[in-house]
């Protein structure tokens, strides 16, 4: 394999207490310092975070988890268990078997509530975060667009009609897509399987995502507060129907000490490598590492 063709990172696994076998990706980096854990979206995995781990290693020691039910994870028999408590108790057992104390979070949409979550469960393993589109409110219209096409199990013939379908789910966010981008998101969303194309995750885990019984609304607001205790930046689509700009200010009401940036022509979720989002998490890295 040519250099170029290596991977950056290595293949890990840890177990967790109910026997589920977790995946993630290990960059190397710095051991000095804390080192970024990278949580992703309901249904995506940790190739989503390719492009900033490869920026920020060997800089920062690089972690991206897949969820369980996701990608090279276990898929849990119990689909009641797919939530964001079962989520940050795994992300804190991980921590515990790595012996490391504290981690830089980065939250993408589910990966900012487990990121949030966490910091009511035990605040003292996060040395600061970067929830990106996602806060403590999250807007209904972005809620249906998710639930209308999650765990629908849509099988593909080829990845050209796998980047369309794609494509359908996410047109509104990023308008300036070609084809050979959605050819490339479609490609970190799915797997090859018996000749054909198909999601790359449990379809079961929208089974407590669409539940049509009576669930109880958490409110989570304290759980955003004990976040923004630490060094905080947020990350918001300019298009974003999940964080809207009225939840962005409240969050800023809330935690004025909380850095913010927006990328502009974008919508749920940015990919984190647009200039506007480099430049944010940067500069906001920068100084998390002058504060060590």
């Amino acid at each position: 394999m040519s250099e170029a063709l290596w991977p950056h990172y290595a293949d890990r696994y840890f177990t967790v207490t109910d026997g589920l076998r977790l995946h993630y990706r290990d960059y190397p980096g710095d051991a000095g310092k804390p080192p970024l854990l990278c949580l992703p979206g309901l249904t995506r995995n940790s190739r989503d975070f390719t492009d900033l781990a490869e920026r920020c290693s060997p800089r920062f020691r690089v972690l991206a988890l897949e969820f369980r039910g996701r990608a090279m994870s276990d898929y849990d028999p119990v689909p009641a268990r797919y939530n964001p408590l079962t989520y940050a108790q795994d992300v804190i057992q991980l921590l515990d078997q790595l012996d490391i104390p504290q981690a830089i979070f980065v939250g993408t949409s589910l990966g900012g509530l487990v990121t949030m979550t966490v910091a009511a469960l035990a605040p003292q393993r996060i040395a600061a975060a970067i929830l990106n589109d996602i806060g403590p409110e999250i807007a209904d219209a972005g809620v249906d667009r998710i639930k209308s096409y999650v765990g629908k199990g849509m099988r593909f013939q080829s990845w050209d009609e796998a980047a369309k379908a794609v494509a359908a789910n996410n047109a509104h966010a990023f308008e300036n897509y070609a084809h050979d981008d959605w050819l490339r998101m479609a490609q970190r969303n799915c797997r090859e399987e018996n000749g054909e194309i198909v999601f790359d995750y449990d379809m079961a885990i929208a089974l407590p995502f669409n539940s049509a019984g009576p669930t109880p609304t958490i409110d989570m607001w304290p759980f955003f507060q004990a976040l923004a205790q630490k060094p905080l930046l947020v990350i918001r689509g300019g298009r974003s129907d999940l964080l809207t700009a009225e939840s962005l200010a409240k969050m800023q009401e809330a935690a004025p000490a909380m850095r913010s940036a927006v990328v502009r022509g974008v919508g749920h979720a940015p990919e984190l490598n647009e200039p506007e989002a480099v430049a944010a998490i940067d500069a906001f890295l920068g100084e998390v590492e002058r504060a060590l």
